[in-house]
Parts: structure tokens; C-alpha cells; sequence
């Protein structure tokens, strides 16, 4: 007898596999070192350290399912409501909520391309339809033409910023001029994951930009604290946005996604936030050394504005990928676009270079034989 299958969306079949960093291999007298994922290089805080031990006491314990106490740290951070804020399982988590806030099955949202990968994931899992624009030269996004591929279809629109895996990041003029063009009741969602490694005083805060505009309830912005913050295992993100646009986020919150550990590690994170920063200005201190190094060893790299480099390889991603772990690091690649380098400890930042030298002198020696 012939059974039946359950169910499924067909359109399942053609979502696309989100790819996490891979750990480094293990390399005989090497030291392994994971630059594949963004992660911060340091330890956690003794404060944020003693803040989630102490958190475990109440493990037994659902945690807030509105973490207001969470949103009033955040509230008083940012000057602002806390009736603008929403909190979710990481940025990714609070972006598949504003999908599902704004879209319907149909609905377009509009994003850069190649940008972060989650994207297109995101939103086809919830029904919607992907438009992605390929980025510029520069690396940056085309801003004209994501304009121009608003269609009265388009419900939201995703401005990585800076973008992730190239770095780059729109500048406080292209990004107003922007903004002024995209009809009100399509929603900009600022993604800055990154925001807090940005040394380019050309490129705003959007925070500042929220503020500024506020009579403009389509701005919002998303943040997380995986990145600068050190927190990524415990999964915390959250959205500024108008009142009644965080309002329909909350709504589409998991109930109890945030940890009680988790929310109790943000807390004290904002805390400790003159330290943690202190940390950032180490890692963009590594970062310009980074890439100062690759130009002189003649690679052409833009000027990123997150915690990683991006090197545009082609049909080249994959043997360098495969050198670099031969040394033991693991670094991101994608497809055959690039690889994508976190910045991480000296150690492992010293031996990249090295690597990225070796695979430049190959490349000199095949071209001129």
C-alpha cells in the first residue's frame, strides 16, 4: 500500500541552508583559531560572568516573556521609550519577527546582495518574496536601485549597515537622501549588528537618525549583543522602532525566548559598557593593521566598518579557504564570491596575513608562468 506523506510548503524545498563558520581543523603544532563566525575574541566580564551564575539560581523559573526590565536598561542607554523597544532571540530572531509583522505571503522585501545570508532564509520561511539587488563595485549598497525596485508589493526594506560580509557602510547623506524616498508605509529596518565597530565619522548612528526622525514611523533599527557586547551563545537582539510598529513585534515574539540567563547578561552588559567598548577600540585598532597589512601586500580590500574583512576572490574562494586551513584557521567563504575574515586575536590576525601573503605570491607566480 502506497503511504502518504505529511504536508510540507513546497516552497521549503527551496530555502536556502543558513551556513554557520566552521570550527578550525586541528593543524600538528599550530594553534587553531576561529575567524569564520564574527564572534569577539574576549572572555566574558567577571561582572557579566557573576551576573549569569547568579541567574541560574531561577533556571527553574520561566524569565520575563516581556523582559521589560531589559527594555528599561535599554530604555535609559538610548534615551528612549520603552515603548519603542522590542527584544528577541538575537537581531536574527527580532528580524524573522518583523517579517512577520509586515509581510504576507506575496509581499516583497527588498535587500541588498551578496548581504547577510539570513535574509533570504528569513524571509522565504515566512512566505514572503526576496528582492536582492546586487551591491555596487565599492562593495556598498545601491541604494538608487533598491528605490527602484519598490513595487506596491514591497512591505520592508533591509539596509545591513554596515553590511556584512563586505563592511561597508552608507554614508549620513545617502542615507537621509534614501529615507526621504521610501514611501511611509514601507518599513526601513537599519540593520546594524556592527554599529559599534564603525570609526567612520561619515556614517551615522541609527539611533540618532531614529531620534532626529522621529515623525517618520517607518525607521526602525536593529541591534544585537553578539557582536560587540561578547554575548552570541545566549542569543539577545532587539529592535528601536515607533511605538506601534514595536508593539506588532512584541506580538510576534516566542513566548519566553529570552533566557533569564540571557537577560540577565544584557543588563549587566550595558553596565559594563565602557569596558566592553574599550575592547571594541582594540578589535578596529586590528582591524586597520589587518588591512593596512593585505593593501601592502597588494590586496584590494574596502574599508570595513564591522569586525571582519572581506576579500573579493571569485572563482579563487575556495583554494584559499582550503590554505588557510591548512593553517589551521577558519575563515568564511562564500560560494564564489569571497571570504569573509573575522577579526580576532593578534596571534590569529598575524597568521592570516602570513597566509594571505603566501596565497598572493602563488597567485603572482601562476600568472607568470
Amino acid at each position: 500500500m502506497n503511504r502518504a506523506s505529511p504536508y510540507l510548503r513546497p516552497t521549503i524545498d527551496a530555502i536556502p541552508a543558513y551556513i554557520a563558520g566552521k570550527p578550525p581543523q586541528q593543524v600538528s603544532s599550530l594553534t587553531s583559531y576561529k575567524i569564520s563566525s564574527n564572534e569577539n575574541p574576549y572572555e566574558t566580564l567577571p561582572e557579566i560572568h557573576e551576573a549569569i551564575v547568579s541567574s541560574l539560581r531561577e533556571v527553574n523559573r520561566y524569565p520575563q516573556m516581556d523582559p521589560i526590565a531589559l527594555r528599561e536598561a535599554l530604555a535609559h542607554r538610548f534615551s528612549i521609550s520603552t515603548e519603542n523597544l522590542a527584544v528577541g532571540t538575537g537581531s536574527v530572531g527580532v528580524l524573522q519577527q518583523f517579517i512577520q509583522a509586515t509581510c504576507e505571503a506575496g509581499d516583497e522585501v527588498i535587500h541588498a546582495w551578496r548581504s547577510f545570508e539570513a535574509y533570504p532564509i528569513v524571509t522565504a520561511v515566512n512566505g514572503a518574496t526576496s528582492i536582492a539587488i546586487p551591491l555596487r563595485v565599492d562593495e556598498s549598497h545601491d541604494l538608487p536601485a533598491m528605490l527602484a525596485a519598490i513595487t506596491p508589493k514591497t512591505r520592508l526594506i533591509l539596509v545591513c549597515q554596515p553590511n556584512n560580509p563586505t563592511g561597508v557602510a552608507a554614508t549620513n547623506e545617502e542615507l537621509r537622501d534614501f529615507i526621504e524616498q521610501v514611501p511611509e508605509e514601507i518599513t526601513i529596518l537599519l540593520d546594524e549588528a556592527y554599529i559599534e565597530f564603525v570609526t567612520d565619522p561619515a556614517i551615522p548612528d541609527g539611533v540618532e537618525l531614529f531620534r532626529e526622525l522621529v515623525d517618520r514611523e517607518n525607521i526602525a533599527i536593529l541591534r544585537t549583543f553578539s557582536k560587540a557586547y561578547g554575548l552570541a551563545s545566549l542569543r539577545v537582539g532587539f529592535a528601536i522602532a515607533a511605538p506601534i510598529v514595536a508593539s506588532a513585534i512584541r506580538k510576534c515574539a516566542v513566548p519566553f525566548g529570552v533566557s533569564g540567563p540571557a537577560q540577565a547578561a544584557a543588563i549587566a552588559a550595558l553596565a559594563c559598557e565602557p569596558q566592553l567598548m574599550k575592547r571594541v577600540s582594540a578589535i578596529t585598532a586590528e582591524r586597520k593593521r589587518v588591512i593596512d597589512g593585505l593593501r601592502l601586500q597588494g590586496w584590494k580590500t574596502p574599508d570595513s566598518q564591522g569586525n571582519f574583512v572581506w576579500l573579493r576572490l571569485g572563482n579563487e574562494t575556495k583554494s584559499f579557504s582550503e590554505l588557510c586551513t591548512s593553517y589551521a584557521l577558519s575563515v568564511r567563504a562564500y560560494g564564489d564570491d569571497g571570504v569573509r575574515v573575522t577579526i580576532g586575536e593578534v596571534a590569529a590576525n598575524d597568521r592570516f596575513l602570513d597566509v594571505a601573503r603566501e596565497f598572493q605570491e602563488s597567485v603572482r607566480v601562476r600568472e607568470g608562468s
